[in-house]
């Protein structure tokens, strides 16, 4: 799971901070500013959300709820999806690729 600090940082160095949401499955530090959602799950390697969305698509954020919506039909977006090749065909990186669940879930291969 990536740290988000250098892109939260880009945008706030692009004067961008208060008008741009990022919205990620990865993880952010205390150093983050502006409006950021983070640890999205299931994660776009899993097919989540983030993997379907394309520019134009209307999402919302509900933050109470906790939800993240795409206004438009994933279905077919997501029968088209095809995930890279595993970076490790082998060794212990391999296995925990392999093995590793959600971050929703911690992370954890057990």
């Amino acid at each position: 799971m990536r740290e988000m600090l250098a892109v939260t940082a880009a945008l706030t160095g692009q004067g961008l901070g208060d008008s741009v949401a990022l919205v990620t499955d990865g993880r952010f530090s205390g150093a983050t500013h502006g409006f950021v959602v983070g640890h999205v799950a299931p994660e776009a390697a899993d097919g989540g959300p983030i993997a379907l969305v394309r520019d134009g698509d209307t999402v919302t954020l509900d933050l109470e709820s906790r939800r993240l919506d795409v206004e438009e039909d994933l279905e077919p977006r997501r029968a088209g999806l095809r995930h890279p090749e595993p970076r490790y065909a082998s060794g212990a990186l391999a296995k925990y690729a392999r093995l590793v669940g959600s971050a929703s879930e911690g992370a954890v291969t057990g």
